[in-house]
């Protein structure tokens, strides 16, 4: 099995930082896509931002410049850092990879169970 598990959310004020961290475990051979998504309340979840095995990054508009997703390939670990929040970045932070297990070839899909970030004075 794998588990992702997801640290680093709070509470921040407007203008504040904070950095999301996630880090896999379990019979992992490779991890291809990771990524971070958000849902806030009522809405749908979106992909906030993206990053290959080799390590070509997206980004949805509204945090270019103010996040960066960065990866550790031989950690299996993924951060996020946000700068800049703003209280519409508040929302429930979910990371999720693409695993290849030591056990198949099929790539899998696995979530972490989510950290909240509120952005509020």
């Amino acid at each position: 099995q794998v588990q992702l598990v997801e640290s680093g959310g709070g509470l921040v004020q407007p203008g504040g930082s904070l950095r999301l961290s996630c880090a896999a475990s379990g019979s992992i051979l490779r991890i291809d896509f990771m990524g971070w998504y958000r849902q806030a309340p009522g809405m749908q979840r979106e992909l906030v931002a993206g990053i290959s095995r080799g390590g070509r990054t997206n980004y949805i508009d509204s945090v270019k410049g103010r996040f960066t997703i960065s990866r550790d390939n031989a950690k299996n670990t993924m951060d996020l850092q946000m700068n800049s929040l703003k209280p519409e970045d508040t929302a429930v932070y979910f990371c999720r990879m693409d695993v290849v297990r030591t056990t198949s070839t099929n790539i899998l899909n696995y979530w972490g169970k989510g950290t909240l970030v509120t952005v509020s004075s």
